[in-house]
């Protein structure tokens, strides 16, 4: 899962495995470990009515709706967002990348772009 904070928009984006893992345990975390302290973010499905976040002890959690949650991770829906005030939230399958990459993006799904460049 990767993480992009920007100003006041945070945005998660996951691979084929973790939308899979989501959607059978309805979690799915990452650590990152920076000096002597690590940050944890967390996607996980929730009973409330709309898309939040919190920060607390260094682990941010985005929470999704039940509803939301389902029909993402079982459709070609690509994503969902909340555009809240002050934080604008957004969740994403993650696609490969059109450039040449270093990373490892074999879990990726694939970039509908791809598909219209070569045609």
């Amino acid at each position: 899962m990767k993480i992009r904070i920007k100003n006041d928009s945070l945005r998660f984006r996951l691979t084929r495995s973790e939308v899979e893992r989501f959607a059978h345990e309805g979690v799915v975390a990452e650590k990152v470990h920076i000096g002597d302290e690590t940050l944890t973010y967390v996607l996980q499905r929730f009973a409330g009515p709309a898309l939040t976040a919190t920060l607390k002890n260094n682990i941010i959690t985005m929470n999704v709706p039940e509803a939301v949650a389902d029909d993402w991770a079982t459709t070609n829906q690509v994503g969902f967002e909340c555009k809240g005030e002050p934080l604008y939230l957004l969740v994403e399958k993650d696609f490969t990348c059109l450039d040449n990459v270093e990373e490892d993006q074999s879990d990726n799904y694939p970039n509908p772009l791809a598909q219209k460049n070569h045609e």
